[in-house]
C-alpha cells in the first residue's frame, strides 16, 4: 500500500515528466500554435476585420481574441492527452505503470496535469502575441481562469480516452481532424451567432464548444449569448463523470497493451 507521500511523488513524476516534454519540444508545442494564431489575427483581423467592422458592439479584432485564445488551447490540450498514453501504449511503458504499486487514479491524474499544463501554457503565449494586436481589458479575470482550466482539463481527458481507445496514429487523428476542429470553427470564434439565421442559431445550441467560447469570451468582454454559469456546471460535470469514466478503463486494462 503505497502512503500519501508517495502517491504524491508517483503523481509529480508524471507529471513534471510532461511539462518538461511539453518544455523540452517547445518547436513542437508552443511555436506552431503561436504562428497559426499571428497568421488568423493578420488575415481575420486586419484583412477581413477591416472590411467588417464592429460585433457585438466592439472592434471585429477585439470580439475574436478570445476565441483564437481559447482555441489552441483546447487543441493542444486534447493533443497531450491522447499522444501521450497512445505513445506510452505502443512503447509498453503503460503496462510498467499497470504493474507498479501505483493507482490508476494516480496515474491518470499525472497525464491529466501533464495535458492542462501544455494547454494553459500555450493559452499564455497566445496571448501575449494577442496583446501586439489588440488591447483589451479583461473583465473577470477569475473567470478567465476558471474557464481555461476547466476546458483544458476537460479536453484533456477527451484527449486521454483517444489514446485509450486508438489501435493507430491514424486513430488519434480522427478527432481533432473530424470532430473537434469543425466543432471550434462552428462554435463562434470568428462571428457572432447572432447573425445567424434563427434556425442556425439553435444548431449552434448543440455545439458544447459555443458554450465554452461564449463563456470565455464573456470572461474577457463582456458579451455572452447564453447564460454562463450553466455553462461552467455543465463543464465541470463533464470533466467528473469523463475522469470517472477513463478511471474505470484505466483499472479493467481496457485496450491498453498495444
Amino acid at each position: 500500500m503505497m502512503t500519501l507521500s508517495n502517491k504524491f511523488t508517483a503523481y509529480s513524476t508524471i507529471a513534471m515528466k510532461e511539462v518538461r516534454r511539453t518544455l523540452r519540444l517547445w518547436i513542437q508545442t508552443l511555436l506552431p500554435p503561436l504562428i497559426t494564431t499571428i497568421l488568423y489575427f493578420i488575415i481575420f483581423g486586419h484583412v477581413i476585420g477591416s472590411r467588417i467592422g464592429m460585433m457585438a458592439g466592439v472592434p471585429y479584432l477585439v470580439f475574436i481574441a478570445p476565441g483564437l485564445i481559447i482555441m489552441p488551447m483546447i487543441i493542444n490540450s486534447f493533443a497531450s492527452g491522447s499522444t501521450v498514453v497512445y505513445s506510452a501504449k505502443m512503447m509498453h511503458q503503460i503496462e510498467e505503470l499497470l504493474v507498479s504499486p501505483m493507482s490508476e487514479f494516480v496515474m491518470l491524474s499525472g497525464y491529466m496535469t501533464g495535458a492542462i499544463f501544455r494547454g494553459l501554457i500555450v493559452g499564455a503565449v497566445v496571448t501575449a502575441a494577442t496583446l501586439f494586436f489588440v488591447h483589451f481589458t479583461v473583465d473577470n479575470i477569475a473567470l478567465v481562469i476558471l474557464t481555461a482550466v476547466l476546458s483544458c482539463a476537460f479536453f484533456a481527458l477527451f484527449g486521454i480516452l483517444n489514446g485509450v481507445l486508438a489501435n493507430s496514429f491514424d486513430d488519434i487523428s480522427i478527432i481533432p481532424n473530424f470532430v473537434l476542429s469543425p466543432l471550434i470553427y462552428l462554435g463562434g470564434v470568428f462571428y457572432s451567432v447572432s447573425v445567424l439565421p434563427p434556425f442556425w442559431q439553435k444548431i449552434s445550441l448543440f455545439n458544447p464548444l459555443f458554450y465554452i467560447v461564449d463563456c470565455f469570451r464573456y470572461a474577457f468582454l463582456h458579451i455572452n449569448h447564453v447564460a454562463v454559469l450553466p455553462g461552467l456546471l455543465a463543464l465541470l460535470v463533464m470533466v467528473i463523470v469523463l475522469f470517472l469514466f477513463i478511471w474505470h478503463l484505466l483499472k479493467i486494462g481496457y485496450r491498453l497493451r498495444y
